[in-house]
């Protein structure tokens, strides 16, 4: 088998592995008592998303698109603000996607705590 074929089973395995792993811990902090524990994971996400952003936008506002020589003088063309807010937003969107799982996953974890409780206050209630 081919070396870069081996690499790339690696990787998949990989990352099957942490995506599996990181929903796995999702679950298990989403289902803590205290609610803050399940929050810390689409935190660290959206922070990292909030990162990239930014740094797609400042390193696209300092880059030269294009360097031009007209008679002897050397043109250079900057990056026009509107044409780097779509690719920006999109960059944001799709590193917001492990974010948006987090929460639905913390979302579901907490409703059932929150009907257990409910149904827990009931049949206590039932007792006196």
């Amino acid at each position: 088998m081919d070396i870069a074929v081996r690499t790339i089973i690696f990787c998949i395995v990989f990352l099957v592995v942490f995506g599996v792993g990181g929903i796995w811990l999702q679950i298990f902090l989403s289902k803590k008592e205290s609610k803050w524990a399940g929050l810390i994971l689409p935190i660290i996400t959206f922070a990292i998303s909030v990162l990239v952003f930014l740094g797609n936008v400042f390193y696209s506002i300092g880059s030269v698109t294009r360097s031009d020589m007209v008679n002897g003088e050397i043109i250079e063309t900057f990056t026009q603000f509107p044409s780097m807010i779509g690719p920006a937003v999109l960059i944001f969107l799709l590193y917001n996607i492990p974010t948006a799982v987090l929460l639905a996953i913390y979302a579901a974890c907490r409703g059932k705590r929150k009907r257990q409780r409910v149904l827990e206050k009931m049949s206590v209630q039932d007792l006196e």
